[in-house]
């Protein structure tokens, strides 16, 4: 299994030191991958509560945010092994051919070290603000990867949907990689299947350890029902963590002491996950100490980690 890290990206953690010194370091170190999330607003009076806190609240560091491809680009430029991704951008926010430009540039800035997470986000307010209704998402996520599809493709580029409309055009900015690979965050059946027919792997988050394999078995039925061979599609899992003192109950995966986290780790490593990625922007106040903590972490599962 191999080890990412969340880019040092939000609360104190949110400048552009902190994401050159973890991203040298994680890359000096052997670690995977590098990655960065999506959020827009810290609304006073959320209309929607929180899914990946047990109390529903936004944690009180994801008030200051770094935009994940700026900061991603930042990583790329001062790496040269470590992988770049988004975990997760919320799609729709996007206009499909302006992503594709900015995923590509920033494949290229990486010289092709890009994994491309996507999710549908969860609070109106968000969508509000971007001026983007919160209805239809499952048709806006196919039309996005019909455009990734079609940008990324042979030219010239055409491509005619609900909402984005290309004429025949020649683009030539293509990917290093032929097509970076995609990771849907998805929990229903609806967006399994979309897994299984179109992307490259399951990137899940805030889900308990025990509920992955029999998730992911379940994508992977799905991907050969489809026809697609499922060792080809990888799993990729968010530990959202939280460094307490141990907790003897009703403990939420991936919160706890340092034992009981590598515990997790080593139980996501058995339910099948290709990769993980440690998060641990709300326990750190400094790059610095979250390497040693992610360092830590891997010696204590034992993991190998791989570029």
């Amino acid at each position: 299994m191999r080890i990412g890290i969340a880019i040092p990206q939000i609360g104190p953690l949110a400048t552009p030191d902190a994401v050159r010194t973890a991203a040298i370091a994680a890359d000096r170190a052997g670690l995977a991958s590098v990655w960065a999330l999506d959020r827009l607003l810290a609304p006073v009076d959320p209309r929607d509560a929180y899914p990946a806190a047990p109390d529903g609240v936004l944690p009180e560091e994801q008030a200051t945010v770094l935009d994940p491809i700026g900061t991603l680009t930042l990583a790329a430029a001062v790496t040269e092994r470590v992988r770049v991704g988004t975990n997760v951008l919320v799609g729709p926010w996007y206009p499909p051919v302006l992503l594709a430009r900015s995923l590509t540039t920033l494949d290229q800035i990486s010289a092709g070290r890009l994994d491309v997470g996507l999710g549908l986000g969860w609070s109106r307010d968000e969508y509000e603000a971007v001026g983007v209704p919160q209805r239809d998402l499952a048709a806006r996520s196919e039309e996005l990867l019909d455009v990734l599809d079609a940008m990324w493709g042979a030219n010239p580029v055409a491509y005619r949907g609900e909402r984005t409309h290309i004429a025949p055009s020649t683009v030539g900015l293509k990917p290093v990689q032929s097509r970076p690979p995609i990771l849907l965050a998805a929990y229903t059946p609806q967006g399994f299947d979309r897994i299984a027919r179109r992307a490259d792997g399951w990137t899940p988050a805030g889900l308990p350890v025990e509920a992955v394999a029999p998730m992911w078995g379940a994508v992977r039925d799905l991907a050969a029902e489809h026809g697609r061979d499922p060792d080809e599609l990888s799993l990729v899992v968010r530990a959202n963590t939280k460094i307490t003192d141990e907790i003897t109950s009703d403990r939420l995966s991936y919160w706890g002491s340092i034992a009981q986290i590598a515990d997790d780790l080593d139980a996501t490593r058995r339910a099948g996950a290709d990769e993980v990625i440690l998060d641990l922007q709300g326990s750190v106040e400094t790059a610095a100490e979250l390497m040693d903590v992610v360092l830590d972490l891997v010696s204590r599962i034992g993991a190998a980690v791989a570029a």
